[in-house]
């Protein structure tokens, strides 16, 4: 029946919940989905006004925002589900308004909203922008709730962490294919900087934090629980490890590259295709049979380990744990990335 759905994102918890029932919904009926992230109007704000002069870099940071990182992780799950999508950013301060445009404007014959889902009484009450959008619109309206409690949720909070985890690292690495496609058909240098930022993100994140927690805590738990899924997890570590072997490799492609700029890209953008296949591999085997096992099997005091692990600073063991700061990296990055992001 539905065809082609417009999902309203933000950057709260409850996005990680929506992307994913959306994309399912979306992929059940074999619609399209556009993502809309609707931002402020940064430029406008007197902080704005007096960086626009003291602070130019800081300036275009505030007014790209994390819009575009924000879309990329939403879209790195439709594309793994093969549901055809794309991405638009509007400067509102209106968000209702930019959601009810859009939709018409896009074509989009339903509008998918998540909306915090509570008991009792409390379930007559949506978030105001759910609500505006109800009352301003002609195009049906599917509201997704999710528990207002980390117990209500289909998906426990520390899934979501890593579930969003793996969607930031996904989108890094569908970046990196995308600047190299693009240097495979330009002229233009090489953007030697955004290479760089990449590579130290991956380096420092995935490699150097996120895989080793899940060794300690989510597969550790999971063995634990059951040993139906031990050659699985056995052979995840052993990506892991190969990994750095070939995280090492693009490393040297890349230095190689900077060394030679006119006929550096083939190695580098060999290197680069065998760094993605070998990541779409590894995390395709946790997202379809790992996270589902950890889903089933794993008890409540096990998720409150492992979302303590994931937390900011949970675990002394990772010294560099610092999720301000990736986060901001990760945006950086994104707003660097040629890309089809519709303004």
């Amino acid at each position: 029946m539905y065809r082609h759905l417009l999902v309203p994102l933000d950057d709260s918890a409850l996005t990680v919940f929506s992307v994913g029932r959306a994309v399912e919904f979306a992929r059940a009926r074999g619609a399209k989905v556009t993502f809309l992230h609707a931002r402020a109007d940064y430029g406008s704000t007197s902080v704005a006004a007096l960086e626009r002069v003291l602070a130019p870099q800081a300036f275009n940071d505030g007014v790209a925002g994390a819009s575009r990182g924000i879309l990329a992780k939403a879209q790195v799950a439709a594309q793994a589900a093969g549901v055809p999508c794309d991405g638009v950013v509007v400067t509102s301060d209106r968000p209702y308004e930019a959601i009810v445009d859009t939709a018409r404007v896009r074509g989009c014959d339903l509008i998918f909203m998540a909306s915090h889902g509570r008991r009792g009484l409390k379930s007559l009450m949506l978030g105001s922008q759910t609500q505006k959008v109800l009352q301003n619109t002609t195009i049906p309206v599917l509201v997704s709730s999710v528990g207002a409690n980390a117990h209500d949720e289909e998906i426990p909070v520390p899934l979501a962490t890593i579930i969003d985890e793996h969607r930031s690292i996904a989108a890094v690495v569908r970046g990196l294919e995308r600047v190299v496609g693009t240097l495979r058909e330009s002229n233009e240098p090489p953007p030697f900087r955004l290479l760089d930022a990449m590579l130290y993100y991956i380096k420092a994140f995935p490699e150097a934090l996120h895989h080793p927690k899940e060794e300690a805590y989510l597969f550790a738990r999971l063995r634990k629980r059951t040993s139906e899924f031990g050659e699985t997890l056995a052979e995840l570590e052993r990506q892991h490890e190969e990994g750095h072997d070939v995280v090492a490799e693009l490393e040297r492609a890349l230095a190689s590259y900077k060394a030679n700029p006119g006929d550096g890209l083939p190695a580098f953008a060999a290197a680069v295709e065998r760094f993605a296949t070998t990541q779409w591999a590894h995390m395709n085997l946790e997202n379809k049979v790992i996270l589902p096992a950890a889903q089933k099997h794993l008890a409540t005091e096990d998720w409150a380990a492992i979302g303590e692990a994931f937390a900011s600073n949970g675990d002394p063991r990772f010294a560099v744990d610092n999720d301000d700061e990736f986060r901001m990296l990760y945006t950086q990055i994104l707003n660097l990335v040629p890309g089809e992001v519709v303004r």
